[in-house]
């Protein structure tokens, strides 16, 4: 069973006509509810997909369309394998920061990461700050 990301302790959900210049992507802090253990990471609402030439397209087009953060746990190995192991509904997901822009939500990623220490202990799954 999946856990649904909250902001503000309230089950989040993209509006039907959300717009990327509104939101473009969040900073989230996943918890395993069974070790205390945390994991704080970004992600984007929507991504490009490219559709592909033809007959009557002779030129790509790119769309923006929705990625996959409904279902998305962090790109953490240690972190994907124990919600593997122990299942999704062990884990507390937390939208911390909701954001206009990539730039805003790497700057964002980073001053949390940076405020927590993630890297000077074993509470986090962080290993690496990417600035």
């Amino acid at each position: 069973m999946m856990t649904e990301w909250l902001y503000k302790d309230t089950e989040f959900k993209l509006n039907e006509d959300s717009n990327p210049k509104d939101v473009y992507g969040f900073v989230y802090l996943i918890t395993n509810l069974v070790t205390g253990q945390m994991y704080v990471g970004k992600k984007w609402f929507w991504k490009t997909k490219t559709l592909p030439i033809t007959k009557t397209r002779k030129r790509r087009k790119k769309l923006l369309v929705e990625s996959d953060w409904k279902t998305y746990y962090g790109s953490n190995d240690r972190l994907n394998a124990d919600v593997e192991k122990l299942g999704a509904e062990n884990f507390k997901r937390e939208i911390l920061h909701l954001c206009k822009s990539k730039g805003d939500c790497s700057y964002m990623e980073a001053k949390e990461q940076f405020e927590r220490d993630v890297r000077l202990t074993e509470t986090y799954y962080n290993g690496i700050i990417a600035c």
